[in-house]
């Protein structure tokens, strides 16, 4: 009874202290831009507005900016050290952009306090100074979603509190997928699923699925501070346009049919057979094997950790870009290679639910062809 007493006394002050004059004459929204059509922009984007009504000032301020021209731009990308930076531009020119593309934008106009808004809105010039604006992306943990959310909570008088934004137990992978299947990119998801490890596959904690936009505005649309909403206004400040769908073949059946052609193959022992195997075992063995030193080098050599402990390194065997030169030789040392390496896609194989990573099930067409061309090399090789 007290406390309920204690809070109907304290509410009218609460309510003063929102509906003060704001001198500051400064609005600051989140936008929350729509996916695009790019790799890229599959999981949409955000950054923060600031409006000056008595200068007429009216810009935004995007965390999600890099430099495509830099001349190391893939080394940094291969190793995690991705330098990203706060830019500036006009809203009009932000709109323009976003219009040109048929990606919509969804603004939520915060409920801040005078000096709050004046807090904010200094934070962010001094993030955008060129000695400061700068900063080590990580796509899951420092990019340009949680770091609007982190501004706005650091400069806020009292910290925001975030109700719960997931209706399930979800990883990041799921996340992630989610946006690719909606985008209809499922080769793109067969390259994400290859490339990063299975610390995509621990549980998303409330906060850390705000990394991406959607989630962020979700977040926000739940969250209070002192008892109050943090968003005092929602709007469409751009609708989606109509966009035109491709069809796209799915990887698993172009997979799936090249297994089965090549196990055809597989039955015939004529010259000209065994020719087109020579080639095409050596060009397997060689991508397999190629493909797993990248997945080592980037296990090992990132920064950052979405590349390790990657479990397709199991199929994709580093040894393989070796054993490529050694197809035809009838040596004993490469027939119990064969044989350990089709041990291993069998295993693979009888694992592939239980793994502690989440493996992508249009590869099962890629073990069973390595396998079955492991088994036919180890035939070859008398015994």
């Amino acid at each position: 009874m007290k406390k309920l007493l204690f809070t109907l006394l304290a509410l009218p002050f609460q309510l003063l202290a929102f509906s003060q004059t704001d001198s500051s004459h400064l609005r600051i929204s989140l936008l929350t831009c729509t996916p695009g059509d790019e790799l890229y922009s599959t999981f949409g984007h955000s950054a923060i507005r600031v409006t000056d009504s008595a200068t007429g000032y009216d810009i935004i301020y995007n965390y999600g900016t890099f430099d495509f021209g830099d001349p190391d731009f893939y080394i940094k990308f291969g190793k995690g050290n991705m330098q990203y930076f706060v830019s500036v531009a006009p809203i009009g020119e932000f709109i323009r952009e976003y219009q040109d593309d048929k990606r919509g934008i969804t603004e939520q106009q915060f409920q801040l306090t005078s000096v709050e808004k004046l807090q904010l809105a200094a934070a962010l010039r001094t993030n955008a100074l060129e000695q400061n604006k700068f900063y080590l992306y990580d796509f899951l943990y420092d990019n340009c979603s949680s770091r609007l959310r982190d501004i706005v909570n650091k400069h806020a008088n009292s910290p925001l509190v975030f109700k719960t934004i997931l209706s399930r137990p979800v990883t990041f992978r799921n996340m992630i997928h989610e946006y690719l299947d909606k985008g209809n990119q499922p080769w793109s998801k067969l390259g994400i699923d290859i490339l990063l490890g299975s610390k995509l596959d621990i549980l998303v904690k409330n906060e850390q699925a705000m990394f991406l936009p959607d989630y962020l505005m979700k977040g926000f649309d739940s969250a209070s501070r002192a008892g109050q909403p943090i968003v005092e206004k929602k709007s469409i400040l751009l609708p989606v346009g109509a966009t035109k769908e491709a069809g796209v073949i799915s990887p698993f059946w172009v997979l799936s049919i090249l297994f089965i052609l090549v196990a055809i193959l597989s039955i015939s022992n004529t010259r000209g057979v065994n020719r087109f195997f020579t080639v095409f075992d050596f060009l397997l063995f060689l991508i397999a094997g190629l493909l797993g030193i990248l997945l080592a080098v980037m296990w090992i050599g990132r920064i950052d950790t979405v590349c390790s402990n990657n479990y397709n390194i199991l199929w994709a065997l580093p040894f393989n870009a070796c054993m490529a030169f050694f197809i035809n030789k009838q040596k004993a040392w490469v027939k119990k290679y064969w044989l350990a390496a089709a041990i291993l896609q069998v295993l693979l194989i009888l694992l592939w639910k239980w793994l502690p990573q989440q493996m992508n099930t249009a590869l099962l067409p890629i073990v069973a062809l390595l396998l079955l061309r492991y088994v036919m090399r180890y035939k070859k090789v008398p015994a």
